[in-house]
């Protein structure tokens, strides 16, 4: 095989065109919608807590990405309550738990993207994620084919977590 190929490979990503062809209005909020949704499988919420819910990222880095979400729409962490921060870290505990025992995850990389010079994508309502990691799951495909391969489909993957989550709340 030479370099760059002589052909080319296609990956297919269906789920993604959601995402690039939606038109997105001013002051949707995504976040806020699943925040107040009654259907949990439609808007792929996991889990609730009293401050802060845990949902799976429609737009994932890797498979298992989750977010965790204040109930109040706030872009500003210092605007947070010291209750509402206490249950954003709670989550990003609980759903390191999850993510070990559904995805079998190794690592995690956790945090915030403050701001679009951060790499908010959306800044509006304050989000963590939790990003499970694999020993070796960085490969050539992000950095030369700039494609990243989530190996798992999102509903299977949010029954999966559910179920988990049933599982460990009846601990």
């Amino acid at each position: 095989m030479s370099f760059p190929k002589e052909h080319l490979e296609s990956l297919w990503a269906p789920w993604r065109v959601e995402y690039f062809s939606r038109e997105r209005t001013n002051g949707e909020d995504f976040l806020a919608d699943a925040a107040s949704a009654t259907d949990d499988a439609a808007h792929l919420v996991v889990c609730r807590r009293k401050n802060a819910f845990l949902i799976l990222n429609k737009y994932p880095y890797s498979s298992g990405h989750l977010m965790v979400v204040p109930y109040r729409r706030t872009s500003r962490m210092e605007d947070l309550t010291d209750e509402e921060a206490l249950d954003l870290w709670h989550l990003a505990n609980h759903a390191q738990q999850l993510l070990r025992e559904v995805v079998k995850a190794a690592g995690f990389n956790v945090g915030f993207n403050l701001g679009t010079t951060a790499g908010a994508g959306y800044e509006e309502h304050i989000h963590l994620h939790v990003v499970p990691r694999w020993t070796g799951d960085q490969n050539f495909m992000p950095m030369i084919g700039g494609t990243r391969i989530i190996p798992e489909g999102l509903h299977p993957l949010y029954e999966k977590l559910v179920a988990a989550e049933k599982s460990l709340s009846n601990l």
